[in-house]
């Protein structure tokens, strides 16, 4: 691994700039959820229309990601985190400042470019490590980032009863100017070989794309994500309108996901180059999967309270944990020359088809819905990244005996 030295951009950047990079992004996602009936109340509008803060925002997340990787392959990763740190501190202005929902949803979508540091952070550490280490690596960058999404929710609900929605973005400006800040000043570069044209990039996707392990590791990453991209877009509903939660109490609650992310990022990041990736990501797959199983059959036994869902839900962030640092890294091992065009474009995958299951999740709850759609959905999606991973280990002993 490349020598590191904090705050000297003539050096890769530390893991901690790496870590925080990511963590914006995270804390974007889901700081402000407990605020969504509040903020219903505050702009007149449908609750289904606010939850479109979860889904667009995660759709202009997909579609960003697309082009961010060859920008970055392209421009360096340096330069492109400089630029979108300072778009999303423009565009939480804008959020902040929103007089009606329209404009705010608008400026919602253009936080979206804070996603460039998922996509900047792996193919970052990709340029820095080999692919068994940048599981490894990719397992404790998250594990650190995995405290952002942790802690936000619960901040995030103090906040909203404290002072109102528009607290949770006050404080995700002032994260992205000393974020920037960081970035300034310690993102060294790391992408030294550089593409000659976005055309000659582009070229290259059908490479990638008739790939089809580079399309089992997205489905893989894609159906595990999508039960927590699921949770994000119902769980504010069947927390407030089911559970009658507070927006304290639910914050606290929408903890239990990212405490197994974090467990999960530590045995990624511990494990990953002992037991290879593949098994790695099986391992998270079937765990989440299995913790899903329970929550629908508690809740039909007459097991009414919210633990009895919340406390399940742990072990998605911790099938999550192990599996998509895994899944990550092998969808950059695919083709190792296009590592952030395969991380942009896997990232596209992936968040694309959180969002189209966070919108489905949303649509089927309705008052004395109970939280039986959330939970099936979830329980499907992660069922489905199972069948992927056991796709691409078949595909790959096809190739070992060619």
């Amino acid at each position: 691994m490349p020598k590191t030295r904090y705050l000297d951009r003539s050096t890769p950047p530390h893991v901690t700039t790496l870590v925080i990079i990511a963590g914006l992004g995270a804390m974007s996602l889901n700081v402000f959820l407990p605020s969504l009936p509040g903020m219903a109340a505050y702009f007149d509008a449908d609750y289904r229309v606010v939850q479109l803060t979860v889904s667009l925002y995660l759709f202009a997340t997909a579609v960003l990601q697309i082009f961010i990787g060859p920008i970055s392959d392209r421009y360096g990763r340096r330069l492109v985190l400089l630029w979108t740190t300072s778009l999303f501190v423009l565009a939480t202005v804008g959020c902040l400042l929103a007089p009606t929902i329209e404009v705010f949803l608008f400026f919602r979508m253009c936080q979206a470019v804070v996603a460039a540091g998922f996509v900047i952070s792996r193919a970052t550490v990709r340029d820095m490590v080999g692919p068994e280490q940048s599981a490894s690596m990719i397992g404790y960058v998250t594990m650190g980032m995995s405290l952002v999404p942790m802690i936000a929710p619960i901040l995030g609900g103090a906040l909203e009863a404290a002072f109102g929605w528009r607290a949770s973005f006050l404080l995700l400006l002032g994260s992205g100017v000393i974020i920037l800040l960081i970035v300034w000043a310690d993102m060294g570069e790391t992408a030294h070989s550089r593409a000659a044209s976005f055309r000659e990039q582009f070229k290259q996707y059908p490479e990638l794309l008739t790939a089809r392990r580079f399309w089992g590791y997205c489905a893989c990453a894609g159906f595990c994500a999508g039960a927590f991209f699921a949770f994000l877009g119902g769980a504010p509903f069947v927390g407030t309108e089911v559970f009658g939660l507070s927006p304290a109490v639910l914050g606290f609650y929408f903890g239990a996901p990212a405490i197994g992310y974090g467990l999960g990022n530590f045995f990624a990041g511990r494990y990953s180059v002992r037991l290879g990736l593949n098994r790695m990501i099986m391992i998270g797959c079937v765990l989440c999967t299995i913790g899903l199983i329970f929550p629908p059959l508690l809740y039909a036994s007459g097991m009414t309270h919210p633990v009895g869902f919340f406390a399940f839900v742990t072990f998605v962030g911790l099938g999550n944990g192990i599996a998509l640092p895994n899944a990550n890294a092998g969808m950059l091992s695919v083709r190792p020359r296009l590592a952030g065009t395969a991380s942009g474009l896997g990232a596209a995958i992936m968040i694309g088809g959180g969002s189209a299951l966070s919108v489905l999740a949303s649509s089927l709850l309705v008052p004395g819905s109970g939280p039986y759609p959330l939970q099936f959905i979830m329980l499907i999606s992660s069922a489905m990244s199972v069948v992927a991973i056991i796709y691409v280990i078949r595909r790959e002993n096809q190739l070992a005996q060619q």
